[in-house]
Formats: C-alpha cells, structure tokens, sequence
C-alpha cells in the first residue's frame, strides 16, 4: 500500500479505517489511474484526519459530522496550517467520503455540506526573459555531464515539463527530427509537445559528445542519465538548477517549477493561445492555467491602451 514517508498510519487505528482507507487507494490507482503522487497526497490528507479522529476518540467513520469537520479545520489552523492547504484536505475528505458512500460503507458524505476554504490565488513566479538567457548561457568549459544539465535545462524551458516527466523521459519519447516530445504525465496521460530549434541543437550535442561518456559503456532507456546510469532524482536536478544559477548570478530563490512557470508567462505574453498552452503543460482543467493570464499587466494595459477608443 502507497503511505507517504512521515505519514504512516498509527497502529491503534480501528480496522475500518484501515478497510476504508486502502480500498479508497486502490480505486484511486486501479479505476482512476492516478500517477502515485497524488495518491500518496490523498494518503498523507486521509492518515491526518485519521489521527484527529482518534484524538477525539472517535472509532467510526458515522461519528463524523458537520461539527467535528469544523473542530477538524479550527485544529488545523491553530497548527498555522494555511488555507490552501486547508482547500486540499478537504477537497481529498469529500472524495475519499463520496467514494464511501458510493460503496454504501456510509449513508451519505458530512463533507458535502463544508465550502473549501477560502485562498487567494498565488501568482507564479518566473524569470525574466533576461534572465532565463543568463541561466542558459553555456559554461566556459563544457564537461559531459555541463553537457546534459544545458540540454536539460533548454528543454525545460522549450517545454515547460515538469520536473517528474523531464527527468524520467525515455530516449524513444525525443523526436530531434519533427523536434517534438512524447510525455506521459499526470493520470497517466499523454501528450505531445514540440520544442524550439536551440533545445534540439542542446540535446544533439548531449547526444553526440556527452552521453556515451557518462553511460561509460553501460545501456539506458532514460534520456537524461547520470554517473550510475539511471535516471536523476527530482531533489538532484533541483541542486543542479540551484547551482547553475548561482554560477549565473542569478540572486534569488529558483526551482525547476520556475522555469515550467516561465515557459507559460512568456508564452502569453506573447500572444500564444491559452487552450494550446493548457495542452502543454498537461493541465486537465484551463482554470489552473487561467492564473498566468494575471500576470503579465504590462502587457494587458498596453493593449488596452492601444486598442480602446478612448484608450
């Protein structure tokens, strides 16, 4: 069973919790194909209010109702919790409770009855366009593995990937002829995304002079490899990142999720399609990807500017 490291069930928990709890993971990962993450999330969600049931020496999943959901979330915030936090557990509860009650374990879900709570839009942070040709800008002295963290990082940026696709894409899902690559990601879903002409030159010169150098006569289906031969962690290409853009002068807290962010921005910004961009980044509903529409002002009220008749 999928538990999420630090948050393992406590072993007093009453078997119908436990029932419940792995029955409603299996739906998740047999039924619904959910990529394991975001089991582990729903997992992490669960095992917390598990342990807030007990606590308040509650033994059935019935004894939950609309008064001990509010203890539940008061509990949370006294734990400064935030609110979007908060939103994501409950949104886990009233699947996990919906699920319950489609399989009659319970009469009807208390959760149904309890609003997500209320959390402002976070805008995400990108780099500049600056500041990303500073970040991609080729070391003096380019080593086989400098080689693969360019490659890697031009095709972040070309693609907007996530971390957990860009670092486990096989070699057969980079087209370098048509310059497009096929990804399988959230749900198990796959999508198709083409990439700019400098990310294909990056991985071509990883392909030809740096690939077989760290492989050292070893075999791997993985794109990007490392010293050992497998794929990168997510933690290890975050380092990579981190250590480039301080070699860069970049003076500011960045992540591979940045330059996922910043694939998106500038693509915007510059008049490309929201649906097309949402097909990209392999968001399954356009309200996530809605949030980059707030961010480039400037640009909104020059067009406005521009276009209004009284402008």
């Amino acid at each position: 069973m999928i538990r999420s490291p630090g948050n393992t069930k406590p072993p007093t928990l009453p078997e119908q919790f436990i029932a419940a709890h792995e029955l409603f993971l299996q739906h998740l990962i047999s039924e619904r194909r959910l990529a394991e993450n975001t089991v582990i999330a729903y997992s992490a969600d669960i095992n917390v209010f598990f342990t807030f049931l007990i606590a308040r020496r509650k033994k059935a999943l019935r004894d939950v109702n609309i008064k001990l959901i509010h203890s539940f979330l008061e509990h949370c915030l006294k734990e400064n919790i935030s609110h979007r936090s908060n939103a994501r557990r409950v949104s886990s509860l009233r699947t996990f409770f919906d699920f319950l009650t489609q399989r009659n374990i319970l009469g009807s879900n208390p959760f149904s009855m309890v609003d997500l709570p209320k959390s402002g839009h976070t805008l995400p942070k990108a780099l500049s366009i600056t500041e990303v040709n500073t970040l991609l800008k080729p070391p003096a002295i380019l080593t086989p593995i400098a080689r693969r963290d360019l490659a890697m990082l031009f095709l972040l940026y070309s693609t907007g990937l996530r971390v957990s696709e860009l670092v486990t894409l096989p070699l057969s899902s980079c087209n370098l002829t048509s310059c497009f690559i096929r990804v399988r990601g959230k749900g198990n879903k796959e999508r198709l995304i083409p990439f700019g002409t400098q990310a294909r030159d990056k991985i071509e010169e990883y392909m030809d002079h740096a690939r077989q150098h760290i492989l050292k006569g070893r075999r791997s289906n993985y794109l990007f490899i490392t010293n050992r031969g497998s794929c990168m962690t997510r933690l290890r290409f975050w380092q990579i990142i981190r250590k480039v853009a301080l070699a860069a002068g970049i003076d500011k807290e960045i992540s591979p999720h940045m330059l996922r962010h910043s694939f998106a921005t500038h693509l915007l910004s510059q008049g490309a399609d929201l649906r097309a961009v949402q097909m990209m980044l392999g968001h399954s509903d356009i309200s996530t990807t809605q949030v980059y529409t707030h961010v480039d002002q400037d640009r909104l009220k020059n067009i406005h500017k521009k276009f209004h008749p009284r402008g």
